[in-house]
């Protein structure tokens, strides 16, 4: 089997608007209304990433505007209420940033995304300089893919490696909005589980239909 995965590369935006370190808040309200963004990678020195700020770090300040003044002070220590005094992206920032490289899988940045919560990531060298960004769209962009592609990746990677033709009947494949239908009768039930997994992990595939069947042979009497 030949298949390659999609790797962070092959979908992330190269161009990436970012902010400094000593970047003030107002400053950061309009990069991300005039990018269309959510959230600002934070570099310093030859374009390294040392933060992230977000939507979600600028709001304490309009949320505890109208708070008592001594009151805030009392909770001083609270994180948000730290941003609510911040004026930087140094003091706003989320630091360290999440971040992946450019050769990372997808399936591995959805579930950094996943499992840490967010919506894009900046994509980084090995020395931590950015070299684009990464969003959940950016992940949902494979299934795009045509069913045409699917069905003949399908049935070059997964149909003649579990189920060639010299076996009995060939399977049929058909694919249609990213379902990928397997109907035919096969000789070892067993392999069938192994071609769900397969093709699940093809990439655009949306689910599987099995509609397989295994042969049993009956042994006649000598």
């Amino acid at each position: 089997m030949h298949r390659t995965s999609h790797i962070v590369s092959d979908v992330m935006t190269h161009t990436v608007v970012a902010v400094g370190r000593e970047a003030p808040f107002k400053e950061i309200v309009k990069t991300l209304e005039q990018w269309k963004v959510s959230a600002l990678p934070v570099l310093e020195g030859e374009g390294r990433v040392i933060g992230v700020v977000s939507e979600a770090d600028l709001l304490p300040k309009e949320e505890f505007r109208d708070s008592d003044p001594i009151r805030l002070g009392q909770l001083r220590d609270l994180p948000d209420i730290v941003k609510a005094g911040a004026v930087t992206a140094d003091e706003l920032m989320t630091s360290p940033a999440i971040t992946v490289h450019a050769n990372a899988t997808l399936a591995e940045t959805a579930r950094i995304m996943t499992h840490r919560r967010v919506k894009r990531l900046p994509v980084v060298d090995d020395e931590g300089r950015l070299e684009g960004i990464v969003s959940r769209a950016d992940l949902l962009k494979v299934f795009l893919r045509a069913d045409e592609d699917i069905e003949e990746e399908v049935r070059r990677e997964v149909v003649s490696y579990l189920f060639p033709a010299s076996a009995g009947q060939p399977v049929l494949v058909s694919v249609r909005e990213g379902v990928v239908t397997l109907t035919g009768q096969v000789r070892d039930a067993a392999l069938i589980p192994a071609a769900a997994r397969l093709i699940r992990s093809v990439e655009g595939v949306v689910d599987f239909d099995n509609r397989l069947t295994a042969v049993h042979h009956v042994t006649r009497p000598s």
